[in-house]
């Protein structure tokens, strides 16, 4: 007959889990930056601004305050990107994290499915050679 072993039970630990899913206001300052700034909304009204910016101190006839060849757009363009690189950085840093606690999940999910088939396979050859043993009986 057949014996019942126990089966232990082995997860991802929940530490890892609150580690990902409790953000600092940082990181939720971060992913919403991210949000923003990669989305076309973002980049359609920056492109307008730039155009509107660049519009009105050609056509300004008396108070032009960033003329020709616009040094003032260059440097707001300029602290822009420099500000948000490393935010998108911190985003992506987090975004790595969160993936490679996806992929020790998977993996310890695919290890367990694993030793349980091999259960199964050990199980249904003690099956087959009782089932050999009967028929060789019956012979």
């Amino acid at each position: 007959m057949l014996k019942k072993k126990s089966v232990k039970k082995k997860t991802v630990s929940q530490k890892d889990d609150k580690k990902v899913n409790s953000l600092s206001l940082g990181q939720k300052a971060a992913d919403a930056v991210t949000t923003w700034a990669g989305s076309w909304t973002f980049i359609l009204a920056l492109l307008a601004a730039m155009f509107i910016w660049m519009w009105v101190n050609v056509a300004a006839l008396a108070f032009k305050w960033d003329p020709y060849p616009f040094i003032l757009l260059n440097f707001v363009l300029s602290t822009l990107a420099a500000l948000q690189a490393p935010i998108i950085l911190m985003s992506q840093n987090r975004q790595e994290e969160r993936d490679r606690t996806k992929a020790d999940r998977d993996y310890a999910t695919n290890r367990k499915s694993e030793r349980e088939n091999q259960k199964i396979l050990g199980k249904l050859d003690y099956i087959e050679q009782k089932l050999n043993e009967m028929s060789k009986k019956k012979k």
